[in-house]
């Protein structure tokens, strides 16, 4: 089988970023665009741990769907199984300095978040205890820290 063109992304120098993974093209014509949010450096910093990354998803997930502007463009909001990141789905061809202000009210929103979490019961989640709250946090907050405030360029572009 061809490897994916996920699998041919150097794992060994990618950091923390935004990147378009993939556009696909519909048999209808429109476009979709896949967006890598890498939230830490993989096999070389920890992965996010997995109860933080499901609380980033129930959270980043409300955010986007009820944004006045980006909401009806959402396809899929959700984790990376290597846990060191997630993919953002979006209907439209877009680049990732589009999206970079949305994903920082997103991860304000997930920094600042108090109260229950969204969609976090049982009869809404099918392992609703496996969340993380101040783990959720302080993820958003490093990563407004390192990529989102700064906006340093090389991270838009996935590494050679």
């Amino acid at each position: 089988m061809e490897k994916i063109a996920s699998f041919t992304i150097n794992h060994l120098t990618l950091r923390p970023g935004v990147y378009v993974s993939r556009l696909d093209k519909l048999p209808s014509g429109d476009t979709l665009t896949t967006f890598d949010i890498r939230l830490t450096a993989p096999n070389i910093e920890p992965a996010v741990a997995p109860e933080a990354l499901h609380t980033i998803e129930h959270l980043a997930a409300t955010f986007l769907r009820n944004h006045p502007q980006w909401g009806s463009r959402v396809v899929y909001w959700g984790p990376m199984g290597c846990c060191t990141g997630s993919y953002l789905i979006l209907a439209g061809n877009y680049k990732p300095e589009d999206i970079l202000d949305v994903l920082t009210e997103m991860m304000r929103y997930i920094e600042s978040f108090e109260g229950d979490i969204p969609g976090a019961s049982a009869r809404e989640c099918g392992n609703y205890k496996f969340n993380d709250l101040s783990a959720a946090r302080a993820v958003a907050r490093r990563f407004l820290a390192d990529v989102l405030e700064p906006r340093p360029a090389d991270r838009f572009v996935y590494p050679d």
